[in-house]
Formats: structure tokens, sequence, C-alpha cells
């Protein structure tokens, strides 16, 4: 016969154990409700630019707002470069639609709307898109959340709904 073997496991640890595992299954369930309930979105490379001419091609050469839907929707295309966004102020009526397409054009850059959930990684090279709908009016600033050097602290837009 064969003696059944155990792990001799303290009740003490045995305790902690289960309350780490506990703490995860609670840390899980709150980021996965959080994301289905406010709306998460994962910014998805849209295009691949080359980040040497982007700024002379394309929707980049003028970047801005362009309106698709008069009053409704809306496409900004947002060029960032070292310490500035082009273009820093954005104005759109309450209800648009707007898809943002962001590049930049020499390091990475991070693009945060602030009071939504807009939030992207810019790399040279890449396009990346995120659309969101602003349904009160208010100011809502763009900041670079990546350090891009010296001048990164002054790296901001502002969008404003009205």
């Amino acid at each position: 016969m064969t003696d059944k073997q155990s792990m001799h496991i303290d009740p003490y640890e045995k305790n902690w154990i289960r309350l780490s595992i506990g703490l995860l299954v609670v840390f899980a369930t709150a980021v996965t409700v959080a994301g289905f309930a406010f709306g998460f979105q994962v910014p998805t490379p849209e295009d691949r630019v080359d980040p040497r001419t982007v700024a002379t091609e394309g929707p980049w050469a003028d970047p801005g707002l362009r309106e698709l839907v008069p009053g409704k929707k809306y496409e900004a295309y947002i060029l960032a470069q070292t310490w500035a966004f082009l273009p820093n102020e954005i104005t759109v009526p309450v209800g648009a639609e707007v898809t943002f397409y962001v590049t930049s054009k020499d390091v990475q850059h991070g693009f945060k709307l602030q009071d939504t959930n807009i939030n992207m990684q810019i790399v040279p090279g890449q396009v990346s898109k995120l659309t969101v709908t602003f349904d009160e009016p208010g100011v809502h600033n763009f900041i670079c959340t990546e350090y891009c050097g010296a001048a990164h602290a002054i790296m901001f837009g502002t969008l404003t709904v009205e």
C-alpha cells in the first residue's frame, strides 16, 4: 500500500493563499465589469505611414478636423511631434462623434483626452484610431502620456465641445 502524500501546509499559510486567490478573482471581476460598463476601447493600428515624410502627404500635410456629416460626425487628424500636437486646438458641437487618427513623425508619444476613454500610445509610422461621442459641452485637454524629451510637460492641446 502507498501512503497518500500531502503538502503539509501550515493552516495560517493556507488562509493567506485562499485570501490571495479570492482577491485575484475580485480584481479580475472588477476590471471586466468596469471594461464593459465604461466601454473601454483598444486603439487599433489603422494604417502605416512613413514617419520621415508623413507631414508632407495626405491628411497629415494639413492636420485638423474634417466634417463628414454636418454637426454630427467628424474625423480629427492629429500629428504628434517633439513637444507639440498639430493642431493643438479643436472645436466640435455637442453630440458630435469624433474619430481620432493620431500618428507621430519623430519619437513615441502618448495621447490622452481627459474625461474620456481615449488613451493611446502613438508610435512613429503607425496611425492609431479611436472614436468618442461628446454629449455634454466642456473643455477636454489632451496631453502626451509618454516621456518624449526635455519639454514633454508642455505638450498638450484642447478640445472644446460647444
